[in-house]
């Protein structure tokens, strides 16, 4: 349904709720909206026994990706007696 609009009616809908909402209402509709949805998968989680993930998890992997790589040192060479 929404992938068939497109980013120039993308544009045109952000111009058409700028023209008629205003530039003052428009960040108090998006909050409205942002909670709206946030209920919305809240409730449908809880009837359909869905647990959401682990907030904890996204910190770790994050922690993971950003250490450097640890770089093993080489193994000296053993000494060997060589006649002279």
């Amino acid at each position: 349904m929404l992938s068939d609009i497109g980013v120039p009616g993308f544009i045109l809908l952000a111009v058409l709720a700028l023209l008629l909402f205003g530039p003052n209402k428009l960040p108090g509709l998006g909050r409205a909206a942002g909670r709206t949805l946030r209920e919305v998968k809240k409730e449908m989680n809880e009837i359909f026994g869905d647990s959401p993930p682990p907030s904890s998890s996204r910190k770790q992997v994050e922690a993971v990706e950003t250490t450097p790589p640890v770089q093993a040192q080489p193994e000296p060479l053993p000494q060997r007696n060589l006649p002279e």
